[in-house]
């Protein structure tokens, strides 16, 4: 059990975390508590009793935060032992409810990210391309292609085309694309994902790791800003092994479900 956890938990009504509800507050306290190392992988947390009267909320603050930690993959629940820091070599639980950066969800976990190069450069767009963006045939898109790597692990292949109005120089990226959309202004606020199961042929195997013919799961990603203007266009292969996809359902009010069968 951390000890610096239980030091810092009384911050949570100091006003030194950002705005937000209590239970959001929490979350964020945890996640720097284990991005600063005060909590390792594998300590244990206090008991939700324990944590709610150190930090003077309820339990059921502590338990909706906790839940959120363990659905984001940065704690684990054992039956009868309690909750845990998640190992990092753990399988990555991705939310598809919030719309991050790869480099985002890995920082939150306390992994670190780097990123081999496959492709930067500027193309005459595909077919697709153009449709998805928009694109007239006279204009580019500025591609990156790159193998993330989370603590030295290799989790996916990402290949993300852009106008090369958005992204005028590929190279400007060197970790997060998000964090270069944000500074120029571009960083989308919704996408739409879909999601398949395929079966990885040689190529992105080897850049996986992982035997030809083992599992992936494929996303493709369309992008938007504020406006509705698409900005990106994304298809990533994720090691099924390493990461999964979780989403949090929600039943409808009764006028929404009339006549549904349950």
């Amino acid at each position: 059990m951390s000890d610096g956890l239980i030091n810092i938990l009384p911050t949570l009504n100091d006003g030194s975390i950002a705005g937000g509800p209590l239970y959001v507050k929490l979350q964020r306290l945890i996640e720097n508590a284990v991005l600063d190392g005060l909590l390792k992988p594998g300590d244990a947390l206090p008991p939700e009793r324990e944590l709610a009267a150190i930090a003077d909320i309820s339990r059921v603050t502590v338990r909706k935060a906790v839940q959120g930690l363990v659905s984001d993959g940065l704690l684990i629940q054992r039956h009868g032992s309690g909750t845990f820091v998640a190992p990092r070599s753990a399988r990555v639980e991705q939310s598809l409810t919030h719309l991050t950066s790869f480099t985002e969800d890995m920082a939150r976990r306390g992994m670190v990210v780097r990123s081999t190069w496959l492709d930067r450069g500027i193309y005459v767009p595909s077919p697709e391309e153009m449709v998805t963006l928009g694109l007239t045939s006279g204009e580019r898109v500025s591609r990156i292609s790159r193998l993330r790597v989370a603590n030295d692990t290799p989790m996916a292949i990402e290949r993300a085309a852009l106008s090369v109005h958005v992204l005028p120089n590929p190279e400007l990226v060197t970790l997060s694309l998000y964090a270069v959309l944000a500074a120029s202004g571009n960083r989308p606020v919704r996408a739409i994902q879909r999601i398949s199961a395929a079966i990885l042929k040689e190529n992105d195997a080897k850049l996986l790791e992982v035997p030809v013919g083992s599992a992936s799961l494929n996303i493709e990603r369309i992008s938007y800003l504020d406006s509705g203007k698409v900005i990106e266009f994304t298809r990533s292969i994720y090691r099924a092994d390493a990461y999964e996809f979780v989403a949090e359902l929600k039943l409808g009010d009764s006028s929404e479900i009339s006549g549904a069968v349950l």
